[in-house]
């Protein structure tokens, strides 16, 4: 297996309720934004700081147990590959998108609690937990 470089961890907290939505082939997604701030100390003194706003998608039974468990404001934690895409709008433009294709989502404890429940398993994706995630659909069946 070769080493896969493209993985990012980013925390943050969602700007909205997850937006489940299925596919033509049946495959749930799960897209919501997470925002991330950082404070710094510009070089004149001044407390300073940005925020960083990512797309996420989550796919098959990630996605419906990200709908199901998470809502606007949570902290989460997201593990994923870093994609880049492009796509055309309604004014014909070419819009370049920087996304997390997740394959872990958590809530942060540190300010919450969280109490996991084991789903029962296979749900109407017929994915299995037991092995990596599996690769998202073609970019025809994705619903964005």
């Amino acid at each position: 297996m070769a080493f896969e470089s493209n993985i990012i961890t980013f925390i943050g907290n969602l700007t909205d309720d997850p937006d489940l939505r299925f596919t033509q082939g049946g495959a749930p997604v799960a897209s919501f934004r997470v925002a991330s701030n950082r404070r710094y100390t510009d070089r004149s003194g001044n407390q300073q700081e940005e925020t960083t706003f990512l797309n996420v998608n989550a796919w098959r039974d990630l996605a419906e147990n990200a709908a199901e468990s998470l809502g606007k404001g949570d902290r989460v934690v997201v593990i994923g590959r870093v994609r880049v895409r492009s796509y055309e709008n309604r004014e014909g433009q070419t819009v370049w998108t920087t996304e997390i294709e997740a394959d872990e989502i958590a809530p942060s404890l540190r300010w919450a609690q969280a109490k996991p429940e084991r789903t029962s398993g296979g749900g109407s994706g017929g994915g299995s937990s037991s092995g990596p995630a599996a690769a998202p659909p073609s970019d025809e069946d994705v619903p964005f």
